[in-house]
């Protein structure tokens, strides 16, 4: 079975720039959108889903922002919304999705990012703490679960293009990295790191300032998590940086599990 996960910054700007081509080529069974900023009734004129995805929608409340999306030919059931963080109980801000397809658990995630403002700052930081307490209860289930997105922290230096020139930014602020490492202890896999080892990169979003695109100097924010159930079905994962050149700003993460898509 193949997952993917895309901050797709946008669905409807995504869908113009040729969405559609790159899913396609990269034909996964299981797609894992974030930012899609749209409801569906937004979606061009004459919009149709590709194939035969059937496709689970938990946007925000606030048009234009934020939200979640994820698309699957391999069954799907909604298992939840939110995470009852303690900040906003009802998930108003679109920022995560529990499905469920055949025994995997897919967790769509679009952390907040917090370099609007220190306020958004506080909101990402207990967003975190309580991330951290929700999430526990995956990492000793039986049954596979992939927690995916975009996690808005670079998490060590391999993670980022320039380290030392971004330590005050959120992202990659200490405390943020801190944390990753306690979510990490507490039972979640990073896929990437289990298979690329200790390398610069490789990356997944890039500025649209400067030459950051053409000379690949970007951050890895973007995830694939798995619990011990996911790491014994791993096969392989990569980065398709083609993806975040085109059809968003990020690049689509792609996964291979040893497990039957229905």
């Amino acid at each position: 079975m193949r997952i993917v996960t895309w901050n797709l910054n946008g669905i409807r700007a995504a869908h113009r720039k040729g969405l559609y081509d790159f899913m396609n080529k990269i034909n996964s069974d299981i797609w894992l959108f974030q930012e899609v900023r749209a409801l569906p009734e937004q979606m061009p004129k004459g919009w149709q889903p590709i194939g035969d995805y059937e496709i689970i929608w938990h946007p925000a409340k606030k048009k234009g922002y934020s939200g979640v999306s994820t698309w699957s030919r391999a069954g799907i059931t909604e298992e939840g919304r939110g995470i009852s963080t303690s900040i906003d109980i009802a998930d108003n801000e679109g920022r995560v999705l529990h499905t469920k397809h055949g025994k995997l658990h897919c967790i769509n995630i679009y952390l907040p990012n917090g370099g609007a403002n220190i306020e958004r700052q506080e909101f990402k930081d207990q967003w975190l703490e309580d991330l951290l307490i929700w999430a526990k209860k995956f990492t000793s289930m039986d049954e596979p679960v992939l927690l995916c997105g975009d996690l808005n922290i670079a998490h060590t230096e391999n993670d980022i293009w320039n380290p030392s020139g971004n330590r005050n930014t959120s992202g990659f602020l200490k405390h943020e990295r801190e944390w990753f490492s306690r979510f990490l202890s507490s039972g979640w896999h990073d896929l990437f790191r289990m298979e690329y080892g200790d390398m610069k990169g490789p990356y997944s979003w890039w500025s649209n300032r400067g030459q950051a695109r053409a000379l690949d100097r970007g951050w890895r924010i973007d995830y694939i998590l798995a619990n011990d159930a996911a790491l014994n079905i791993f096969e392989k994962i990569s980065v398709l940086r083609e993806g975040g050149l085109v059809v968003s700003d990020h690049a689509p993460l792609i996964v291979d599990l040893s497990i039957k898509s229905h």
